[in-house]
């Protein structure tokens, strides 16, 4: 688990567990951008606004 060839000098173990989470929060794979269901949202939440402020956060 300790590795110390792929430690950078004067790295805390704090530093080190920050960077291997995120490290591994990156490989995870991403959800598409734009897509049909992001526009069919904001086109809900545009129109419905007027409606029924009280929906409003």
């Amino acid at each position: 688990m300790s590795d110390p060839t792929d430690d950078p000098p004067g790295e805390t173990p704090m530093q080190k567990a920050l960077r291997l989470k995120k490290a591994a929060v990156d490989q995870r794979p991403k959800p598409p951008r734009g897509g049909r269901f992001q526009r069919e949202q904001a086109a809900a939440h545009a129109s419905g606004s007027k409606s029924k402020p009280w929906m409003s956060r």
